[in-house]
């Protein structure tokens, strides 16, 4: 792996744990359309690739239609509920210290949208860490695309080789290895439900604070 000069860090699963947000509001939505509600870890399951896949993920009898108006009662009750029980991950602001003191540039790169992104950072005290976000929206492409990643290194001036990547997720992984960039895995996230042992990535790290300790040689372990 070539030295690192930057990070891009994903958000949901990654740096936080959205979950309970994004049930409040998913269960919100389910009662506002009559529907039984769904237990926080089916909703678990559902996160990921970003609002419309979630949404139908909740309502799968529905058409494109549908879950298309059904978006936006989700959106309404989410704008309430974003960043009201969110909570960090073990082991985030260690790693983002550490990353920071060692001068390496900071983005995140989620699929969430930028509507929430920004909301959601500076709800939870992690804005002034990192340099910007780009979101779901905010290029015609998301993860597994690599776009937002090609774009966040563009920003940071510097080579996709020189940018690890962190996510939860094989969406991140094939993002990452599509833009050459390397790519660590947390095993905690929302990887829609499946194990990440089998993802293609460079290591599967417990934590960001692992992650640092990784890419500045002081962790002894095996990368996975």
């Amino acid at each position: 792996m070539n030295p690192i000069r930057s990070v891009t860090v994903d958000l949901d699963g990654t740096l936080l744990d959205t979950v309970p947000d994004l049930a409040a509001a998913a269960n919100a939505m389910m009662r506002e359309l009559g529907r039984p509600e769904y237990p926080l870890e089916t909703i678990a399951s559902f996160v990921g690739r970003g609002i419309p896949k979630l949404v139908a993920r909740c309502l799968p009898d529905l058409e494109e239609a549908g879950v298309e108006a059904a978006q936006a009662i989700f959106r309404h009750h989410y704008a309430i509920e974003n960043g009201r029980c969110s909570t960090i991950f073990p082991g985030v602001i260690e790693g983002l210290q550490a990353m920071r003191d060692a001068g390496l540039r900071l983005a995140v790169i989620t699929n969430k949208a930028a509507a929430f992104t920004e909301p959601l950072l500076v709800a939870t005290g992690l804005a002034p860490w990192f340099e910007f976000a780009v979101s779901g929206d905010s290029l015609a492409h998301k993860k597994p695309h690599p776009a937002q990643l090609l774009n966040a290194c563009q920003r940071m001036g510097t080579q996709p080789g020189e940018n690890l990547h962190i996510g939860d997720s094989h969406h991140d992984a094939v993002a990452a290895r599509a833009a050459g960039c390397p790519v660590f895995i947390v095993p905690y996230g929302y990887n829609e439900g499946e194990d990440v042992q089998g993802i293609d990535c460079d290591a599967i790290v417990a934590s960001l604070a692992e992650a640092y300790r990784r890419i500045a040689g002081t962790d002894s372990r095996k990368t996975a």
